[in-house]
C-alpha cells in the first residue's frame, strides 16, 4: 500500500517563513518544523523571530532565525544567501491602511504596495532563483479573501492581495518547467496583530464573525494545515492555485437569511 502519511512529511527539507515572529507566520513555522522541516524564522522584528525559533527548538524541532525587511532588497538577498538550499518559502507579511480611496495619500498607497505586493515579489524572486537552480521547491504566499471580495476602506489592500494571486500564477507558469511550484493562500478573518484593531469594536468583530458560514473568526493555527499541505509532496500536482481558508466567507452572501 502507498505510504500516504509520508506525503506530508518534510524531513530533510529547509523552509524559510517570513513573518514568523507572530500570527500566521509563527504558526506556519511551528507546523513546518513539527512535520520535520528545518525552519528559518525570518521577521522584521529579529527578537520575535528568535523567540519563535527558540520555541521550536524547545519542542524538539530544528530552527534558526534571521532578520529580514521585505521593503529592502539587500536584506532579502542576504537572508537567502545564507542558505541556497531552501525547499520552501512561506511569505506572510502584510499591512493595511483602512481609508476610502479618496483619502489615501500617495505615501500610504506606496507603503501598502511596497510591503504587500513588492515585498512578495522580492521574496519569490530571491527564493525562486535558488530553487530553479536545484530543480525543486514550493513557494507559498498569503493573499486574502480581499483578493475577490472587498468593502469600503480596503481598496489598496485588496488590490495588493489580488495582485499577489496573479503574481504567483505567473510565477507558477514560468517556474513549472524548472520544477518549482507556486501557490497562494487566501485566509478569511484571522485573529492576528493585523486585525487586532477590529477586536476593539464589538459590532465590527461580531459582524465579521457572522459573515463566515462557521460563524466565527479563525485562529492562526487553522491556516497551518494548508501551509504544510502546499509545502509537502501531498500537493505535488498543485501549482498556480489560490486556496481559500475562509470559513466559507466567499461561498455565501450572508447579508440576509431568507425565510426557507
Amino acid at each position: 500500500m502507498f505510504d500516504y502519511p509520508a506525503l506530508f512529511r518534510l524531513d530533510g527539507r529547509r523552509a524559510i517563513v517570513v513573518g514568523a515572529g507572530s500570527g500566521i507566520g509563527k504558526t506556519s513555522a511551528e507546523a513546518l518544523a513539527a512535520f520535520g522541516a528545518h525552519v528559518t524564522c525570518a521577521d522584521l522584528d529579529a527578537a520575535a523571530a528568535e523567540r519563535t525559533a527558540a520555541a521550536i527548538a524547545a519542542a524538539g524541532g530544528k530552527a534558526d532565525a534571521v532578520h529580514i525587511d521585505v521593503r529592502d532588497t539587500k536584506t532579502v538577498t542576504a537572508a537567502f544567501a545564507r542558505d541556497r538550499a531552501i525547499d520552501v518559502l512561506v511569505s506572510t507579511p502584510g499591512i493595511n491602511v483602512r481609508k476610502p480611496i479618496l483619502k489615501i495619500t500617495d505615501d500610504e498607497f506606496d507603503r501598502v504596495i511596497d510591503v504587500n505586493l513588492k515585498g512578495t515579489f522580492r521574496l519569490i524572486r530571491a527564493a525562486g532563483e535558488s530553487m530553479a537552480e536545484r530543480g525543486k521547491g514550493s513557494i507559498i504566499a498569503f493573499s486574502s479573501i480581499r483578493s475577490v471580495t472587498v468593502e469600503p476602506g480596503q481598496g489598496v489592500y485588496a488590490a495588493t492581495k489580488a495582485g499577489i494571486v496573479q503574481l504567483l500564477r505567473a510565477f507558477a507558469a514560468e517556474m513549472g518547467p524548472r520544477g518549482v511550484r507556486a501557490n497562494a493562500i487566501a485566509p478569511g478573518v484571522v485573529d492576528t496583530p493585523l486585525t487586532a484593531p477590529i477586536k476593539q469594536n464589538a459590532d465590527w468583530y461580531e459582524g465579521y464573525a457572522r459573515k463566515s458560514i462557521l460563524g466565527r473568526w479563525a485562529k492562526p493555527e487553522e491556516l497551518a494545515g494548508m501551509v504544510v499541505y502546499l509545502a509537502s509532496d501531498a500537493s505535488s500536482y498543485v501549482t498556480g492555485a489560490c486556496m481559500f481558508v475562509d470559513g466559507g466567507w466567499t461561498a455565501a452572501d450572508g447579508r440576509f437569511q431568507p425565510p426557507l
